[in-house]
Order: C-alpha cells, then sequence, then structure tokens
C-alpha cells in the first residue's frame, strides 16, 4: 500500500504488491522443500564484510535509482552484527539515516507485528487459529456466503478468500480515520472465493486479525503491541500509533517521489486498516525483532513467544503446490540462493523496505528506502548479497521432463491475479492487467512474459531462471489457479478476457462515432438540397435521444481511460469529486438509450422513417446494448466505490 501520485493500477495494485513482486523475482531460487536439505549451516557474514559490502554497493544504487537515503540492519547470533544509515531521512533539513534514531513506515512488515501478536493470545488459550472469527467478533459479523468459515489462520496465510480494495484506504489527518471496528464493518470486502483454497494477499483480512487482538485483550491495537511487543524488546524508538508520538516524531524519516529530478517529500498518511502496516520503527529496533524471531521467540531474558509456537509462525503453512514457495503465518516463504527464507516486504509513502530472515544462516536482514526507485535498488543489492556474501546452497536442477500438462485440459487462455476487486469498480483493473497463457507447440508454456519449460507433472520452471510455476487443477483436469513463487493467478471466463471486451467497445465505439459523424453531414446534405427531415416528432426525438446517449457513452469511455492513465493517488483518501461526476455518465446514457428504444419501438411503422434511418438507429442501439453490458460487466453503472 502506498499513496502516489500515479495511475490507479499503481494505487491499487502496485500497493505492497510491487515491492513483493520484484523481491519475489530476485528471491525466487529453488524450490523450498528441497533447497536446503542435508547442506549444513553455513557461517553468517562477519562484520567488516557486511560494513565492505554494503559501503561499496548501496550508495550507488540509491544514486542511480534517484533514492534520497537508506537504512540497513543485519542480525546473527542474537545480536546485530552490522548497522548503518545511507544518505538523507530528511532532505530538507539535510538529516542523515541513522539506523538508531531515524523511524521508517514499515508498512505491511507490520503484519509481522499483528501475527505475533495473535499467536501470543493462542498460546493464552484466548484465541484458536482454527476457529470461526466470528466467535470473537461483536460489532459485525463475516457473511456465511460459503460452508467453510474463515479462520484466524486464513488471515494470517491470505487464504480468507477476500476481495481486494484500493480506493479510501489512507486518510490526511487522525479525524478522518474511524475507528478501527467501524471501518471493517462499513468496508466489508465481499467473499469470492471459500477460505483455505487459494492466496490472495489481503489487507483487510491483516487488520482483522489485529481488530480481535484488540478485542480479545481490551487495548487498543497499538498500545497492545507497544506492551507485549515493542517494550518487552527493547524497542524503544519504534511505535504502531498514528501519527508518530511526539517524543519519536523528529526522527521520523520522509518519504520522497522524485518529480523532475528534485525530492518531493510525501505527507504523513495514516492507514485506515492500522493492523495491516501502521508500525514506524528504525533499523536498530527491527534487528531486535528480528533476532527475537530467529531466537525462537526469545532475546536475551525477554521472551515474547514459546519456541513451538515461534517455529509454526516461520514454518510452511499454506502453498498452491508443495513444490513451489507458499506462506508461514504472517511471513512469506522463499528460497534465495538455495536458502529457504521467511520475509515480508512493505510499500507507503514510498518507503519501500523488507524484513528477511535466513533461519539455516542465522542471519536477518533489514533494510529501507525512502523512494519508490528502491524496488530496484534493493533487488539489486539482494542478488548481489546472496551471490557474492551469503554463502550459497547449491541444490541439483531438475531436468525438464517430455511432457508437464499430461491429463491437463487446454490451461491457455487468459488469468489475473488472485488478489483484485470483484464487485466495486475496481473490477475494471483486471481488464488492464490480465495476462495470457499459451501453450507452444514444444510443450513450454508462455505466460508473464516468460517461457516455462516443464520438470515434473504439472510443474514449470522459468526458461534461463529458476522460479517455479504449477498449475493447479480440480478432480477433471480443469485448471483452477496458476501459481508461480511470486503470486498466484485464476482463469478468466470470455465476458471477462480482454478480447470479448475490446469487441464489445468496438461493437458500441464504431456505431456511435458513425453516427455522430454522420448525424451533421446527413442534416447539411438535405438543407443544401431544402429537403427538409419528414420524420415524425417522436421518431425525432429517438433518434435524439440515441444520439444523446452514445456522446455521452463516448465521453464517459474517454474521461475513464484519462482518469486511470492520470493523476489517481485522491482515491487514496476518498473519491474526488470529478471521479462522482464522471460515474454519473453510464447513468445518463442507459437512461437515454433506453428512452430512445422505446420511442424506437412506438415510431417503427411510420411511413416517413425510411429503411436507411430504421437501420442506423438499430445499429446505434446495439451499440448502445453493448455500452451498457460493459457498464455492467465491470461495475461501472452508478457509484459502486466500495
Amino acid at each position: 500500500m502506498k499513496p502516489a501520485r500515479r495511475p490507479i493500477t499503481a494505487l491499487v495494485i502496485a500497493p505492497v504488491a510491487a515491492l513483493a513482486t520484484v523481491l519475489a523475482g530476485a528471491l525466487a531460487a529453488q524450490p523450498a522443500a528441497a533447497a536446503t536439505a542435508a547442506r549444513g549451516a553455513p557461517p553468517p557474514p562477519d562484520a567488516a564484510r557486511l560494513a565492505s559490502f554494503f559501503d561499496s554497493r548501496l550508495p550507488h544504487r540509491l544514486t542511480e535509482n534517484r533514492v534520497p537515503g537508506a537504512v540497513v540492519s543485519v542480525v546473527s547470533g542474537g545480536r546485530t552484527v552490522f548497522a548503518k544509515g545511507y544518505g538523507l531521512a530528511d532532505v530538507e533539513r539535510r538529516t542523515p539515516f541513522d539506523p538508531e534514531t531515524s523511524l521508517v513506515r514499515i508498512a505491511s512488515i507490520s503484519k509481522l507485528f499483528t501475527t505475533t501478536a495473535v499467536l501470543q493470545l493462542v498460546e493464552q488459550g484466548k484465541l484458536s487459529l482454527d476457529a470461526d472469527v466470528n466467535q470473537y467478533l461483536t460489532r459485525f459479523q463475516i457473511p456465511a456466503t460459503y460452508r467453510e468459515p474463515i479462520t484466524l489462520r486464513n488471515l494470517l496465510t491470505h487464504t480468507a478468500g477476500f476481495e481486494d480494495r484500493g480506493i479510501v484506504i489512507g486518510a490526511r489527518t487522525a479525524a478522518d480515520v474511524p475507528p478501527l471496528g467501524d471501518e471493517l464493518a462499513d468496508h466489508l470486502p465481499a467473499r469470492v472465493r471459500p477460505p483455505g483454497v487459494a492466496a490472495a494477499y489481503s489487507n483487510y483480512g491483516a487488520a482483522l486479525a489485529g481488530y480481535i487482538v484488540s478485542v480479545v485483550s481490551r487495548q487498543p491495537y497499538d498500545r497492545y503491541v507497544e506492551d507485549h511487543i515493542l517494550r518487552p524488546l527493547g524497542m524503544d524508538h519504534s511505535t504502531a500509533t498514528e501519527p508518530v508520538p511526539a517524543a519519536l516524531a523528529a526522527g521520523l524519516a520522509h518519504g520522497y517521489e522524485d518529480v523532475g529530478g528534485r525530492y518531493e517529500p510525501h505527507p504523513f498518511t495514516f492507514d485506515r486498516l492500522a493492523p495491516d502496516g501502521s508500525v514506524s520503527a528504525t533499523a536498530n529496533d527491527m534487528a531486535r525483532f528480528m533476532s527475537a524471531h530467529l531466537g525462537g521467540g526469545r532475546l536475551g531474558d525477554t521472551r515474547i513467544l514459546e519456541a513451538p509456537t515461534a517455529a509454526l509462525m516461520q514454518r510452511r503453512a499454506f502453498g498452491a503446490d508443495p513444490r513451489i514457495d507458499g506462506w508461514g503465518l504472517g511471513f512469506k516463504e522463499r528460497t534465495l540462493g538455495g536458502h529457504r527464507v521467511v520475509m515480508h516486504d512493505g510499500s507507503w509513502e514510498d518507503f519501500q523496505s523488507a524484513m528477511i530472515l535466513v533461519p539455516d544462516a542465522d542471519l536477518g536482514l533489514f533494510v529501507s528506502t525512502n523512494s519508490i526507485g528502491g524496488i530496484d535498488a534493493v533487488t539489486e543489492l539482494l542478488d548481489e548479497l546472496f551471490s557474492d556474501v551469503v554463502p550459497p546452497v547449491k541444490a541439483d536442477a531438475a531436468p525438464r521432463v517430455a511432457d508437464g500438462l499430461a491429463g491437463v485440459r487446454p490451461p491457455g487462455g487468459f488469468y489475473a491475479v488472485t488478489r483484485r476487486s470483484h464487485t466495486t469498480v475496481e473490477k475494471l483493473l483486471t481488464l488492464t492487467s490480465q495476462l495470457r497463457l499459451r501453450v507452444r507447440d514444444d510443450g513450454t508454456v508462455a505466460f508473464r512474459g516468460t517461457t516455462w519449460e516443464p520438470i515434473g507433472p504439472r510443474l514449470f520452471r522459468e526458461v534461463g531462471g529458476t522460479e517455479r510455476l504449477a498449475f493447479v487443477t480440480d478432480g477433471g483436469g480443469n485448471v483452477r489457479y496458476v501459481a508461480t513463487d511470486r503470486t498466484t493467478f485464476e482463469p478468466l471466463s470470455g465476458p471477462d478476457s480482454i478480447t470479448v471486451n475490446l469487441g464489445v467497445l468496438l461493437g458500441f465505439a464504431v456505431p456511435a462515432l458513425l453516427a455522430l459523424l454522420a448525424a451533421p453531414i446527413v442534416i447539411g446534405v438535405r438543407r443544401l438540397r431544402h429537403r427538409p427531415w419528414t420524420a415524425s416528432p417522436r421518431w425525432r426525438v429517438a433518434r435524439r435521444l440515441a444520439l444523446g446517449a452514445a456522446a455521452t457513452g463516448l465521453v464517459f469511455v474517454v474521461g475513464t481511460v484519462l482518469m486511470l492513465a492520470g493523476d489517481t493517488g485522491e482515491f487514496l483518501y476518498g473519491v474526488p469529486t470529478y471521479a462522482r461526476v464522471l460515474f454519473a455518465l453510464p447513468l445518463v446514457a442507459v437512461g437515454l438509450a433506453l428512452a430512445g428504444a422505446v420511442l424506437t419501438v412506438t415510431a417503427w411503422r411510420e411511413a416517413s422513417v425510411g429503411v436507411v434511418a430504421r437501420g442506423g438507429q438499430v445499429v446505434l442501439l446495439g451499440g448502445l446494448a453493448c455500452l451498457t453490458w460493459f457498464l455492467v460487466q465491470w461495475n461501472l453503472l452508478g457509484w459502486q466505490f466500495g
């Protein structure tokens, strides 16, 4: 999640997922199940080697990617072995990054604090990972859309089956942030798939888990985190409170956007779903959090989780296929340099952060940058770190097989990520982001701009790379999901595919444009020949209504394209007035089209109406029917903002 002066695709899909997707590309190497078996634990890098690595690589990456600054901490053996700031935390004041005092917005890494809080209450017997979450909710209830209830385990593995939303998830002031229970109740997303069948990253699900913590503990979420995680671990320069308390505010770094060669700061943005991303922390404090999780829930004499519970949090809890990376509880499971790592990333106010634990090497890394270019900088850095500093663990590469799709029905077609909207106007983003999958004659698969070769039943590997792709099928061999080490996709039906919708739009736009262009020409020719239009008043009105509907529809389509391509940062805080006006046009267009259709039918038999006029009207109304279908299909009829 990240407020940005960017197209709505960046506002809805790229927030959180942007860094996750890029990092996953760097992290996805060998399959998690076999990567580190019987290889032994390599020694962690020493402080001098880490300092040499970061000092020689990171400043260059920041300059190259137009990032003001970064901060890093590395832990091993229960202590911080390296921590340093690079560049500026505050460009205006020329304040350098300091790992001890510079707070960064860690965004979705906060979900690990939420998960830790949930598991603390599980240990106390106050929560159960496998109970229906409705038993903990009093302010509202999750609808019983499916037979299976949603559990905390589903929330912590992002398998609850909620749709996604990206509109109105932030606020400019504390006064604009409703109580968490009210926010969750008033913006309850639709349940679009049964729980436990597919992962679809959900900020709402994480916030719901944090809300349950506050309900059961009878403490506000930020106070619970303060009392039971931050203070016990000595994380004295960190907070889950928004805004950052006055005692820490002076150390808060700023996120920046590179605008025309200058850094433009983002104002502090409040998170309306606080447990999904409200924590602000320093690198040294994050080192303490990492050490506790690497130490089986213990840091020194302080224990925040029992060892079995800490191990449970890092153990695989869900995977689309056992041969590719999946999820722990809260943690994303990845493979880096042959090592199984558990990690999380975060993106907010242009901060790009990542926290990575390498249990078999007793190593933890936290890095945060304060500009969007940090995505590339961090990815390049991680690639080099796990090839040059952390000893890689080699595994035998799986050989290519003859046929990876035996027993699978033809899987070609269009696919979309499982993390998307189904019931709001944001569904339209599915149309702009779907991907085509093709099976080639040689048995390879073309998908996501990459060629994948078969290495096992329903399992493929990126040609020239290491990422895996698995086809998840039902009992009849039909593809339910396509899962990679990065994310999960599901097939789209014909009405959702881009080819069908382009045809529908052309079926509206071509007749509408021709009618609008032809109308003044026909009128002008008649006037030159002194031939008045003899059609009845009803037919004239019907024709004008249809033309008005066509013009209104075209204005809406063009306006929507311009809106999506332009600055949509305001949608983070609310629906702008111009968008509400724009989305009134479909109602006007459909209303005019229906009225025109009715009058056309009543005036059809009038002798003064020629065959050409009748045919033109039918074609125009047919185009308007295409528009109406499109509007209904993508939740564009009315103000369905969620």
